[in-house]
């Protein structure tokens, strides 16, 4: 979607200590990124850098830009792009008409969204939900894949929801949001507490009872692969936890969206070390008061990113059944219900961008209607 089009859209990777500026036009970049320190505590600096880095990009554009699109990160009442109190960006404490300001400077439309919502956008046009759908086609299975649910890992716990190609951004533009639900892993406490970079270090401390410890989840993660000296066993049981909490979050998720999700950001790369867990949480059965088991989610989750998962999940499973009373007529018939989940091939950050570029693309054309 988005790819022959020849609109150019200015784009910002918005981080605490650096600012990334850029600019899309057919799902490609079109200007080498420009990085720019943020100034998080200076109001005046902070959006004379935002105005200076879009003016750069603009410079060396082949056309002007139909409109800026970026992630910031929340609080914020995105739909009206005001920027609340953000603990890395204290300059905007008590609300900063961010997209109005800059807008007033371009003279041409600016949309925030937070980076959950535009990485499962970016994935459901131009990632894993378009790429699933072509390897179904090419199987020769009828089914298609509509909805997305994309995940992000880092210092939080992201996430985005994409229904029939549009983005679930809700009345209160929390559509979506998953870091505060509550978690049975870790009774009274929200999800973001098992799934979190804070998470696997508090963990691999405790059980390590090593003190003061300056290791990063990669640190651990090598650990965990035997590459780095260190407590195997509280690496491995430190990433296990965060896919069971995990796992028990996306059941929740995937039964109300019923869609496929993709995961990004960086612990991503231990899916190795968690997604096992997050599969055993998807796949447990719950019982009834009668001693009856039924599954957590009706479909069947395939892990896309083992071949012979997602050889399961794209071979045609169809048949036809006849229609009572009416000779010769038949209709299909799907008699399995299957999702699937896997680990981004963009990347956050390309997939971040993308979803921004198509989310301005289809503001404007709503307009233009």
């Amino acid at each position: 979607m988005y790819k022959n089009d020849e609109r150019i859209v200015m784009t910002l990777d918005a981080g605490g200590t650096n600012f990334v500026f850029g600019a899309i036009c057919g799902n490609r970049h079109v200007v080498s990124p420009l990085c720019l320190p943020a100034c998080p505590e200076d109001l005046s600096r902070c959006l004379q850098t935002m105005v200076d880095g879009f003016e750069a990009v603009r410079r060396n554009l082949p056309n002007p830009p139909q409109a800026i699109s970026f992630a910031f990160p929340g609080p914020a009442d995105y739909a009206h792009g005001v920027i609340g109190d953000l603990p890395n960006f204290p300059c905007f404490r008590g609300g900063v008409a961010l997209g109005a300001y800059l807008e007033h400077r371009f003279s041409i439309p600016v949309y925030i969204n937070n980076d959950g919502n535009l990485f499962a956008y970016g994935e459901a046009l131009a990632g894993v939900l378009p790429d699933l759908n072509r390897k179904l086609e090419e199987a020769g299975n009828e089914r298609r894949f509509k909805n997305l649910v994309g995940i992000t890992l880092g210092t939080g716990f992201g996430a985005g929801v994409v229904i029939n190609n549009e983005l679930l951004l809700g009345d209160n533009a929390c559509g979506g949001d998953v870091w505060n639900l509550s978690s049975s892993y870790y009774p009274g406490m929200i999800a973001e507490e098992g799934v979190s970079i804070r998470a696997v270090k508090r963990v691999y401390e405790e059980l390590s009872e090593e003190q003061d410890l300056d290791l990063t989840p990669k640190d651990i993660c090598e650990i965990a692969s035997g590459t780095r000296a260190g407590n195997r066993r509280a690496a491995l049981e430190s990433f296990s936890r965060l896919g069971h909490t995990l796992g028990e979050t996306l059941a929740t998720v995937m039964t109300l969206i019923d869609g496929i999700v993709v995961i990004g950001g960086g612990l991503s790369g231990a899916h190795p070390y968690f997604m096992p867990a997050v599969m055993e949480e998807l796949r447990r059965g719950l019982v009834s008061h009668s001693g009856l088991v039924f599954p957590k989610l009706q479909m069947t989750v395939y892990d896309m990113d083992k071949p012979e998962q997602l050889e399961m999940l794209l071979k045609p499973d169809m048949e036809y059944v006849e229609v009572p009373g009416c000779e010769g007529e038949r209709v299909c018939y799907s008699k399995s219900k299957m999702s699937g989940i896997a680990i981004s091939r963009l990347g956050a950050s390309e997939a971040i961008s993308l979803g921004a570029y198509a989310f301005a693309l289809n503001e404007l054309d709503k307009k233009n209607k």
